[in-house]
């Protein structure tokens, strides 16, 4: 299959696009032929070696946290998915590997893709999506009736942040530029900062 592997740590020359060995499942296993695959911060500071205080992965690794795809193999033991099922996935720390034609992954991390969007929206959710849920929920206890500020309110966090701080009954108040403002309030911001006035 094909992959995009990093060798080193270093800038955008150190990884390319190669011919690796399927990844082999565990019992617990789904196998997704990634249709899409997102980006994230935590992708390019890997890369340019920026954790590997905290996170030194054996190399070569194949980059990418999120993926969007259809299951194709199921292991013994999994007991939530079927073959076929459309899924998106924030894949274990452990077990990158996204920006690759399929990866394996544990059921427990695997959610059914959204109806209402495609492949490519359903990879950019799993990771931005549980920071701003674990943040909201979880590091704040929002309840009803709060208020929440959120700073950068039409960046991947923020713009989910500010939907999931309203379906959890907060008043909610976003900062951002001037020319995403209505975005912002399209999202569900009752109050829109615009930082550059």
């Amino acid at each position: 299959m094909r992959a995009y592997v990093m060798h080193r740590f270093g800038g955008p020359g150190v990884a390319a696009f190669e011919d690796v060995a399927a990844p082999v499942p565990r019992p617990r296993d789904v196998t997704i032929a990634v249709r899409a695959a997102s980006l994230n911060p935590i992708d390019f500071k890997l890369r340019d070696g920026k954790v590997k205080f905290v996170s030194r992965p054996p190399l070569p690794i194949i980059l990418g946290c999120d993926v969007a795809g259809v299951i194709t193999a199921v292991g013994p033991e999994v007991r939530a998915w079927k073959v076929g099922d459309e899924v998106c996935a924030r894949l274990e720390k452990d077990r990158m590997g996204g920006l690759a034609e399929q990866v394996c992954a544990d059921e427990s991390v695997v959610a059914r893709r959204p109806a209402s969007v495609g492949f490519a929206e359903a990879a950019s959710l799993p990771l931005a999506g549980l920071t701003a849920l674990q943040a909201l929920r979880e590091v704040a206890a929002v309840q009803p009736g709060q208020r929440v500020l959120v700073h950068a309110g039409a960046g991947g966090v923020g713009s989910l942040a500010i939907q999931l701080a309203k379906h959890l009954g907060a008043q909610v108040l976003a900062t951002t530029s001037t020319k995403n403002v209505e975005l912002v309030r399209s999202l569900g911001a009752d109050l829109v900062l615009d930082y550059t006035q």
